[in-house]
């Protein structure tokens, strides 16, 4: 996309009906305050407007021949929408997925106009988690407007990095974009830091026998899928973008920096898609960890059954063996006088010799059955 407007309708003959949606479908509405963080108007890379409001920005735009307008405006509401669609000819589909939120990253060309969702994310340390967030970006011939729905990412950074150099703003509206895609790709890298040294505590734990491991890789793998999904259609993007250098005419410097973009998103999506690998052999690792320690456990019970099993029966041997002599003992010792062998000669020299004989007996019995 070149600056050259003389290719596009002036735009008073450019505007038309946008259709939206209807109120309280899903449209956030505030009253009394404008969405719009800033705005400005830039000729030729410098700044020369800075104007309240969007009917000013419009204004301002229409004065300054060959500027370009770039409205930053956060959760904005139904009406602010409504006036910027109907000021740049913005298509109905793409606002109402502006409004909607909630969009997958994508690329779609209306004409001359693209819309492009992109979806950004930041590591908090605090809660050791990943945050994301999302941008509407609307570039025309002459103008950008921009949407978010989350604090991330930050543009004013971006726009102050633009100011700096005016001759990168000088390339035109696709130069912002390569900013925001720019911002928001570099914002990758510290969440992929953070992914990578969470996944290093992880495998520490796993082996050092965690309990807990196991819902925090199941969270940490939400997370990187999540990331994921924010950057692997960004190669798409990225490429899309590419492949229409030629076609729509794009500076050679600028297209430079945006092969730039598309090496790092590559990078991190490679780096994500290991994390998931990795994470996935990491789960595994600790269901067999988990595993090998439930069958440990249940050797070790078994082991201790076996024992006291083993100890059971040698003191019942040996209980059998001491009840024997009792039994028979008991039974001379209760003086009936009318009872056998009490008158015979030879009857306690019998007595002694059954209560040591049949101890003998169940002894020899026991130790062959292995119980003693």
């Amino acid at each position: 996309m070149t600056r050259e407007t003389s290719r596009f309708l002036p735009r008073s003959r450019r505007r038309r009906t946008v259709l939206l949606p209807t109120e309280g479908e899903n449209i956030p509405v505030r009253e009394g305050r404008e969405s719009v963080v800033d705005s400005a108007v830039y000729v030729d890379g410098d700044r020369v407007d800075s104007p309240h409001g969007l009917p000013e920005t419009y204004r301002s735009l229409r004065e300054h021949e060959g500027g370009i307008a770039w409205i930053g405006l956060y959760r904005p509401t139904h009406e602010e929408l409504r006036s910027v669609a109907q000021e740049f000819d913005l298509h109905e589909l793409a606002v109402e997925d502006a409004i909607m939120a909630h969009q997958r990253p994508k690329l779609e060309r209306y004409g001359d106009t693209l819309f492009v969702v992109l979806r950004a994310a930041r590591y908090l340390d605090e809660s050791e988690s990943v945050e994301l967030g999302e941008v509407h970006l609307f570039v025309g011939p002459d103008f950008v407007v921009t949407v978010r729905h989350s604090e991330a990412p930050d543009l004013s950074g971006v726009r102050a990095r633009l100011e700096s150099n005016p001759d990168l703003l000088r390339l035109g509206t696709e130069a912002i974009l390569y900013a925001v895609m720019d911002r928001v790709v570099d914002d990758f890298s510290p969440v992929v830091q953070g992914l990578a040294q969470d996944i290093d505590e992880i495998e520490t734990e796993v082996f050092g026998g965690d309990p807990a491991v196991s819902r925090r890789i199941y969270q940490l793998s939400r997370e990187v899928i999540e990331l994921q999904r924010a950057i692997a259609p960004l190669v798409r993007i990225s490429d899309s973008l590419r492949r229409g250098f030629d076609k729509y005419a794009t500076d050679e410097e600028l297209q430079r920096y945006l092969r730039d973009v598309e090496d790092h998103v590559i990078s991190a999506a490679e780096q994500v898609e290991g994390f998931r690998q990795l994470l996935r052999d990491i789960l595994t690792v600790n269901a067999t960890l988990v595993s090998q320690g439930q069958n440990e456990e249940m050797a070790r019970l078994s082991e201790a059954g076996y024992q006291q099993s083993e100890e059971v029966k040698r003191i019942s041997s040996w209980a059998a063996i001491l009840f024997a002599p009792t039994v028979i003992a008991s039974a001379y010792g209760m003086n009936f006088e009318h009872m056998p062998e009490l008158g015979w000669r030879y009857g306690y020299a019998y007595a002694l010799l059954l209560m040591l004989a049949v101890p003998v007996i169940l002894y020899l019995v026991f130790k062959k059955r292995g119980w003693l």
